[in-house]
């Protein structure tokens, strides 16, 4: 087990355009990992596991490296050679690792990890902010579980293959996937592969989306015929699991604020052979309007903090603001009061979060409930999921129904059985 100058070197690079340049990780990583064609999978496996560990543990490597932003080379060096004394790495005689004290490293390791917001290394807001929304207990065993790495899930495209039928095509290229209890369309991979260079892939026979991430789209209850609306649609991994629910059959809306984010949903559906779909930027007030009570279903996949997903997006971490919680809270207000008014009475409607934060997610619904359009809503259920018991992301979901008159009722029955 030996380091190797250039994939030390490309690790550093990432680092220094993460930390100091304000570029997301995993654009930085996927970039990196097309730098030398001559790489196996072995070394970038080293390169995006490194560069995500140290994004993961920035602010504990950078106390045991006793380096402070804004980090030059030198000081992400001091912490690339905390990383690898705690990993178990030899040191090599290299001109950026000369002294490197190695029984200084591991003593304070030991004593920085006393502390919580240093051993899970977080901001002290966040550390607040987890203990205030769900007690001491709760945070300290969620925290821990989101420092580890995410593991890689995919979602079988029904509108083309079978979960058996997609799972004997990967073991034929050696690559080992697992079902989940309870969820018909997972597959979990065994080891991390780069599953994006497949022709399976390419072919549309499945998406990449966590296990929990999963259970959004079932939980709206959607049928084949219906009329759905995914108001905060984005690049569209839920509604191409509701096209899929749906079986082609119906027609299924799909709104977002930015064109960009709706021109890669439309590639993603094209691969995925999902046709029933519409696509609408919100550009105005006017679109919603126009959809007003017109929807058997509704999917407000609110804007969040994230916080339910940071073991996928550990520099999440350091790029979210206390302020940001506290506007983002107000967003999901609005949009809430907002898109509910397309569901249609007898229909439904999930919000849906990866935060796990009661005041982004079920604090949101509670008082919903109490406007007056939130009291043209009966709650049906909901679902808290913490990262420290599934094993995969935080999620919050919320069924609620719209009321409908009795005469309201009659009609729809009526036009059901028709």
């Amino acid at each position: 087990m030996r380091l190797h100058r250039n994939l030390v070197y490309t690790t550093i690079d990432a680092l220094n355009a993460i930390f100091n340049e304000g570029e997301y990780a995993d654009k930085v990583v996927a970039r990196s990992l097309k730098k030398d064609k001559r790489w196996g999978s072995s070394d970038r496996k080293f390169v995006a596991e490194t560069i995500y560990e140290i994004v993961r543990w920035k602010r504990l490597y950078a106390d045991i490296a006793e380096v402070k932003e804004p980090f030059d080379r030198d000081n992400l060096w001091r912490m690339f050679s905390v990383w690898a004394v705690l990993r178990g790495y030899p040191i090599p005689d290299w001109r950026q690792l000369e002294g490197t004290p190695e029984r200084k490293i591991k003593g304070r390791f030991d004593e920085l990890s006393k502390v919580r917001a240093l051993k899970e290394s977080i901001p002290d807001w966040m550390d607040e902010l987890g203990v205030k929304e769900l007690g001491e207990k709760i945070w300290a065993t969620e925290i821990a579980a989101q420092n580890q790495p995410a593991k890689v899930i995919l979602r079988v495209n029904t509108l083309k293959t079978t979960r058996e039928a997609l799972r004997a095509i990967l073991m034929d290229l050696n690559i080992e996937t697992e079902m989940l209890k309870n969820q018909p369309d997972a597959l979990v991979l065994k080891e991390r592969a780069n599953v994006f260079l497949t022709d399976a892939f390419k072919q549309g026979f499945f998406e990449v989306q966590d296990a929990n991430s999963q259970l959004v789209a079932a939980f709206l209850d959607v049928k084949p015929g219906m009329r759905v609306v995914d108001t905060c649609a984005g690049a569209g991994g839920k509604t191409l699991h509701i096209a899929s629910l749906m079986e082609n059959k119906g027609q299924l809306i799909a709104m977002d604020l930015y064109e960009s984010k709706l021109k890669q949903l439309k590639i993603r559906a094209k691969r995925d052979g999902a046709f029933n779909i519409e696509y609408r930027i919100i550009d105005s007030t006017k679109i919603i309007k126009k959809l007003h009570e017109k929807a058997d279903r509704v999917l407000i996949d609110a804007p969040c903090s994230g916080l339910g997903v940071l073991k996928r997006n550990p520099d999440a971490k350091w790029k979210l603001k206390p302020e940001f919680i506290d506007n983002i809270r107000k967003v999901q207000s609005e949009v809430l009061e907002s898109y509910s008014k397309i569901v249609k009475p007898g229909g439904k409607l999930v919000y849906a979060t990866c935060s796990i934060l009661p005041s982004e997610n079920q604090e949101q619904v509670e008082r919903f409930l109490t406007t007056d359009i939130g009291k043209q809503f009966n709650f049906i259920k909901d679902q808290k999921i913490l990262a420290s018991e599934s094993g995969f992301d935080g999620f919050y979901m919320a069924l609620l129904e719209r009321k409908e008159s009795v005469e309201q009722k009659e009609k729809r029955v009526q036009k059901e059985i028709e």
